[in-house]
């Protein structure tokens, strides 16, 4: 194994957790459609229960990717968490709400009454896929930080990368494109949510409902998301020549798909796996399995988006305020003793994902419906 391999392996395993947490938003997207999948409170708990068995899969991956980009590549965590704490404070944030959320909403003494946890559950459903979806789009579009390796002697302020203006990472949502993908994220995690209730819940009046609700942020996710593809694989990228020195290359991400071309054939199968599991849903009422093909395809889509933005001597987190500040996979990992550490800790990971996949399946051995919400002590 070399330092290289090392490298790209483990921003592999990043891109692996990030395909993982974005398909885990199922959650989020079902929760900010409480009010249009459920018209009566009982419905409405139904999606609640749904969800609330499931989030704490989506907590920990996100945590799980944080702790993965500080042990591997952690001048990305010091730029990043560090100087651009503002829209991380306001993610984690919106997670904690909805902790809050799931445990008080019907419990004894609630003086704010269900609707208002409900409606924190929303503003976590919008906000939480909105930020991370910027966060992401940023390995493309660039944030405005600074990196001075030399501030690590310097006794009275040794800070390596410090943000550019005093926005802390907040100026990244004026950027129109970094909004445009959060959108799409948005839209994203609710096709996923409502196609996850429809797995979940068995019950005829939600499901019914299903289908519009899937039309809809179908058409607005292909919308934003196509937008923001069309818009970063024909555009200017971030490359890496042989002499180390960041400079501008016309479709970068483009030529990384021609380069890579298998990867170009793992877009187009999670493409086709996404439309697939959308279109069967929409046209054969009775078919509810759609979320797993759906799924899986959002999880290849996502993690080829990754592998172009850090593959291929390209900078994965672009500075547009001093472009030789622009972090790659070499100037930014951890040292070579403690990657290869790592890797050999990473392979008990076959065995953490097959307890979720085993406990996963106990916790859905029978569909949700109203008469085990009424004998379930623990119901939310």
């Amino acid at each position: 194994m070399t330092y290289e391999f090392l490298q790209h392996y483990w921003w592999f395993l990043i891109a692996l957790l990030g395909g993982l947490l974005v398909f885990l938003m199922f959650v989020q997207g079902a929760n900010s459609m409480i009010f249009q999948l459920g018209k009566t409170d009982v419905e409405r708990r139904l999606v609640v229960n749904s969800t609330g068995r499931k989030w704490e899969f989506t907590f920990t991956t996100l945590v799980t990717f944080g702790g993965a980009f500080f042990a591997s590549f952690p001048l990305f965590y010091s730029t990043s968490f560090g100087s651009a704490y503002w829209v991380w404070v306001a993610i984690l944030f919106t997670f904690i709400i909805q902790a809050v959320s799931y445990e008080f909403q019907n419990k004894a003494g609630n003086l704010l009454g269900v609707k208002t946890f409900q409606t924190c559950l929303i503003i976590n459903g919008i906000v939480g896929p909105l930020l991370i979806g910027g966060a992401v789009a940023t390995f493309f579009t660039g944030s405005n930080f600074i990196v001075e390796k030399a501030n690590i002697v310097n006794e009275m302020q040794p800070v390596i990368s410090h943000w550019a203006n005093g926005s802390r990472g907040l100026d990244v949502l004026l950027n129109p494109w970094v909004v445009v993908f959060g959108i799409a994220v948005v839209f994203l995690a609710r096709v996923l949510g409502t196609l996850y209730i429809h797995n979940n819940v068995n019950d005829d009046a939600i499901r019914s409902r299903v289908r519009p609700q899937l039309l809809i942020n179908t058409v607005f996710f292909l919308v934003f998301f196509l937008a923001f593809l069309v818009k970063t694989l024909l555009g200017e990228g971030y490359a890496v020549n042989a002499e180390g020195v960041i400079v501008m290359e016309p479709m970068k991400y483009l030529n990384n798909l021609l380069d890579m071309w298998y990867l170009a054939v793992i877009l187009l199968i999670g493409v086709l796996m996404v439309l697939y599991g959308i279109v069967r849903t929409i046209m054969q009422p009775t078919f509810i399995k759609g979320i797993w093909s759906t799924g899986i395809g959002v999880v290849l889509v996502v993690i080829v988006l990754f592998l172009i933005a850090g593959w291929n001597n390209t900078a994965y987190y672009p500075s547009t305020a001093d472009l030789q500040s622009s972090l790659t996979l070499q100037n930014s990992s951890s040292s070579e003793f403690t990657l290869t550490a790592m890797f050999y800790a990473s392979l008990i990971a076959p065995f953490v994902l097959a307890y979720i996949f085993y406990a996963w399946r106990s916790i859905d051995s029978k569909k949700l419906d109203k008469a085990e919400l009424g004998d379930d002590k623990h119901a939310y």
